[in-house]
């Protein structure tokens, strides 16, 4: 939605069609592109592909004080306890108090800051399953738990039959470690559509404005779609981490020496050909997947960008030379190729189909533009 909104602004700068006209193209209100035009003009792209929030600025429903007092009270009281308590024991012990419900107590806590961030449990994006093979694979590191390393093996998981690709212990949780493991994987068993990592590394990186590494962007030029976990949020990848809490409880159970890869590779064939799952209605994980019909290419072919937008190859810092100046853009992209999309004073750096950077030209001031962390991210 926010890149329609950017595909609306851009053309409606050029002039080429009528406001009213763009509208109707897009599916909008003519009151609607105006505004968002509005935005683009007085802040740039990040003026559109910034969600605003919709909470109002006046709150004529506010909790009363004194149920606001109460609440602090108990919190403070009962530290341990959650919303659901807190109200059930607020309505018992104060029953003179206006009657509120339980979000309303756990708004009132969240904006006294009486909940510690590891306390709050959020729900999950949604709970689903890909209806074929190969569609999602689930990517994460083991933790050291059970393993005298300093870090458990690397897993890759199909989302659709829990089917485990990979179970590896590598030297390191470096890129090159992990993008050998994965060329084996890919090589022996073709590649997904789609792939879901956390924010840890090698394939994330907390001081790129994207979180972009030459991992990720390795993985994205085979074609592949990355999702994104929820950060501190590991439910989002239940099924690799259900398959680890399966190998922590054989570990134990069986005293087995899980730091062998000769053990690994056995709980693996185990895992995916003769333990049933109740999730599959006891079937295994091979009963339901198939090798993936996309093969692996260790070299794809350059990505095409539209006659809108000029390429431009990036220097092995990932940087460029362009219009007069020297602009940095990302190292995690050195020697990749980006598209230019020029609107007047401003210039939108795409790489794939993807914007990540606008260009003042006047002024020679750059902005990264804002990635949903759960988006996709692909070519």
């Amino acid at each position: 939605m926010s890149e329609e909104r950017l595909r609306f602004v851009i053309a409606a700068s050029r002039g080429e069609k009528t406001q009213q006209e763009l509208a109707s193209e897009f599916g909008i209100s003519r009151q609607t592109g105006h505004k968002w035009l509005q935005r683009y003009r007085a802040e740039g792209s990040s003026g559109v592909l910034v969600e605003r929030s919709r909470a109002p600025k006046r709150r004529p429903l506010e909790s009363p004080p004194e149920v606001v007092s109460a609440c602090i009270g108990l919190r403070e009281r009962w530290p341990d306890w959650g919303a659901r308590k807190l109200h059930f024991l607020l309505q018992k012990q104060r029953p003179e108090l206006p009657l509120v419900g339980v979000s309303t107590v756990q708004r009132i806590l969240a904006r006294e800051g009486l909940i510690r961030e590891k306390d709050r449990h959020l729900p999950a994006i949604g709970r689903f399953e890909r209806a074929s093979p190969n569609e999602l694979w689930q990517m994460d590191f083991k933790g050291p738990q059970g393993f005298r390393q300093r870090s458990g093996p690397l897993s890759v998981l199909d989302d659709h039959s829990r089917f485990l690709l990979t179970l590896e212990h590598l030297e390191n949780a470096r890129t090159r470690a992990v993008q050998d493991s994965l060329r084996k994987t890919f090589d022996h068993h073709g590649l997904p559509d789609q792939m879901l990592i956390d924010h840890g590394t090698p394939w994330w990186n907390a001081n790129s404005p994207w979180g972009w590494t030459e991992l990720s962007v390795w993985i994205m030029r085979q074609g592949i779609r990355i999702y994104l976990s929820g950060i501190r949020h590991p439910q989002t990848q239940g099924k690799v981490e259900r398959m680890h809490a399966s190998l922590v409880s054989a570990i134990h159970k069986r005293r087995a020496d899980a730091d062998e890869q000769q053990w690994l590779d056995e709980f693996r064939q185990e895992y995916n050909h003769v333990r049933p799952h109740e999730a599959l209605a006891m079937a295994t994980p091979a009963s339901r997947w198939k090798p993936s019909s996309r093969a692996f290419c260790a070299d794809p072919a350059p990505w095409e960008y539209p006659a809108t937008q000029l390429p431009v190859q990036l220097s092995d810092t990932g940087q460029m030379r362009w219009h007069g100046r020297r602009w940095n853009v990302s190292r995690a992209l050195h020697n990749q190729t980006v598209g230019l999309e020029v609107t007047g004073n401003r210039c939108l750096v795409y790489f794939c189909n993807t914007p990540v950077q606008e260009l003042d030209l006047l002024s020679g001031a750059t902005a990264a533009l804002p990635i949903d962390p759960f988006r996709s991210l692909h070519c």
